[in-house]
């Protein structure tokens, strides 16, 4: 059992300790405005069900500090059955596209749907995702465009925050994002491997039709963000850039149930079946067999008295080789208080990663009032 812990645990350790260095050495993105040339942008809001939280997403985007005339906003609705259409009528300057007005039903993947749409619309070069469940910062096209004063960029990945209340459900997502946040930043900078989140994207819609967009993977519910970031990096190598900047990060919110939560993880795993980078497929792989093992340690411990050792052990070390990799990462998104909960939140982490990458695999979820697979 020990042999078996080490053979899991060291790789594991010596993975995020490159991922804290690469973390580390990720420049910061600069937006100077003297002489600066302003691309155009068309940013994109699919919503579904969204009447509690649209309004207040669009508003922060129309606030931001950066020339109206270089961008738009394009909400899709996604056949909501609430009042989101309405709210985003009523707002000034806000395009609206219903796909009940030009989608067939039934499909697999709406929010793909919905981006396709959105883009096949969109007047501007530059494509931006977010969801509309998101607030944005001032600062956050600026970062964009400081990063496109590069050339050959085409996929920018960028920052987003989970807000997070005083229960317990609320701050082990929050804890948990940090931590998918912080390999994004670091993969996605190094080129090592392509992480992202649809929340807080940019990419030219040049690229976006070179790669002939979603297809072939238009089947698969999820991954309008990594698999499309995936498919522009191998037509496009060494086009991926990271927007490390506090000015760039955008705030999301957490669900409100265990299951939700767990629909919602479910949802992120099941797209990994599509992967087709053997780097990441490593990590996830290895992430995935560690937790398996703590998980069968644990039962072998509740009939065997002398598998306890191995078992705190390896949770020890692993909570401690994390905490040291989530350091930068939590002082950067301004959560290093957060990592009070952490040990205490391992071994929900632990259990929580088996289940959603059990589940993933098999594919079949429900998110958002639909069964999808």
């Amino acid at each position: 059992m020990w042999m078996i812990l080490l053979i899991l645990l060291v790789p594991y350790l010596l993975l995020l300790a490159i991922y804290r260095i690469w973390w580390l050495r990720t420049v910061k993105a600069q937006a100077e405005k003297k002489e600066m040339q302003y691309h155009r942008f068309s940013i994109l809001i699919p919503a579904r069900n969204e009447a509690e939280n649209i309004q207040k997403c669009v508003e922060s985007i129309a606030a931001i500090d950066y020339p109206s005339e270089y961008f738009e906003i394009i909400v899709i609705d996604d056949f909501s059955t609430d009042a989101t259409a309405e709210i985003v009528r009523k707002l000034s300057g806000i395009q609206l596209i219903r796909l009940s007005e030009s989608v067939s039903l039934p499909i697999n993947s709406y929010k793909k749907k919905a981006i396709e749409t959105g883009i096949a619309t969109a007047k501007f070069p530059w494509i931006v995702t977010t969801d509309a469940d998101c607030t944005v910062p001032r600062g956050w096209l600026m970062q964009f465009n400081s990063i496109l004063q590069q050339e050959q960029i085409q996929f920018i990945a960028a920052p987003v925050a989970m807000q997070y209340g005083n229960t317990f459900l609320h701050i082990f997502q929050a804890l948990d994002f940090l931590s998918l946040q912080g390999i994004t930043g670091a993969a996605a900078s190094t080129g090592f491997h392509h992480m992202c989140n649809g929340a807080n994207l940019c990419y030219s819609k040049d690229a976006f039709e070179a790669v002939e967009g979603f297809r072939n993977i238009d089947h698969i519910a999820s991954g309008d963000d990594m698999l499309l970031m995936q498919k522009i990096a191998q037509k496009f190598p060494k086009s991926i850039a990271y927007c490390k900047n506090k000015e760039a990060i955008v705030t999301t919110l957490p669900v409100n149930s265990i299951k939700a939560f767990f629909m919602q993880r479910i949802r992120w795993a099941s797209k990994a079946r599509s992967y087709k980078d053997a780097r990441i497929i490593t990590v996830l792989l290895l992430v995935y067999l560690l937790n398996v093992f703590l998980v069968l340690l644990l039962l072998m411990a509740c009939f065997n008295a002398s598998v306890w050792p191995v078992l705190i052990a390896g949770i020890m070390t692993k909570c401690i080789g994390e905490l040291i990799f989530l350091l930068p990462i939590a002082e950067f998104f301004g959560m290093s208080a957060l990592l009070l909960w952490f040990p205490f939140a391992q071994p929900f982490h632990i259990v929580y990663t088996l289940v959603a990458g059990t589940f993933g695999s098999i594919g079949k979820y429900e998110w958002k009032q639909r069964k999808v697979q």
